[in-house]
């Protein structure tokens, strides 16, 4: 089947056992769902409505709170696909798992794991101030994408300014005409911006269409 997204009509805590989405579409007994790194499977009592029962935490996610607005995906086993062969390794490559977070209130974003990358989905239409802090040397090759699920003028204060550029770099602004997404990368517990400012003076970094 296709993937069908919607988006979460109330915030959801670890104890729930049910959630609650704007549309239903593509939601029926034994349907699995992901909510931002949280797997889940739709109840076989469910019949139909937006109130829907799940059971959490599958395939090793871990069972989390999830904000209201975050998106929800529902697919089926056959719409996932075939991993290959897995390497362990001793040492965390950055860039081998991804994690996803959503905020839809203004904070701190949540920054990636050692070794991991992440991404941290703003929820909603309305303005959020949010906060980045610095990234730990061990986080070195971690990339961080900031995104939008909906068109907002959001705002994104780093106060040691990306690529260490202070009060010329501390602030990144989206364009509320369009979903943006900015990319950055841990380095020497710095964040640096993907691309870079290689010339010029700014006072702040406006994310904008092309």
């Amino acid at each position: 089947m296709a993937l069908n997204t919607t988006t979460l009509s109330s915030a959801v805590v670890v104890t729930d056992t049910s959630i609650v989405v704007a549309s239903a579409t593509g939601a029926a007994a034994g349907t699995s769902v992901r909510i931002d790194d949280e797997v889940m499977q739709i109840a076989q009592n469910y019949t139909s409505g937006t109130t829907i029962p799940v059971i959490r935490g599958l395939g090793g996610s871990a069972t989390c709170a999830h904000a209201v607005s975050a998106n929800v995906t529902f697919y089926l086993g056959s719409d996932e696909n075939v991993q290959g062969a897995q390497t362990a390794t001793q040492w965390p490559i950055a860039g081998r798992a991804r994690n996803i977070a959503s905020f839809s209130a203004a904070g701190a974003l949540t920054l990636p794991a050692p070794g991991a990358d992440s991404v941290a989905i703003i929820n909603g239409t309305g303005a959020l101030a949010m906060t980045l802090a610095n990234p730990t040397k061990d986080m070195d090759g971690s990339i961080l994408y900031i995104v939008g699920n909906g068109k907002a003028a959001h705002t994104v204060t780093y106060t040691a300014g990306l690529g260490n550029g202070g009060s010329a770099l501390d602030v990144l602004t989206f364009a509320a005409g369009g979903q943006q997404c900015v990319a950055v990368i841990a380095a020497n517990a710095i964040w640096v911006p993907l691309p870079s400012v290689l010339a010029g003076t700014l006072t702040n970094i406006t994310v904008t269409a092309s």
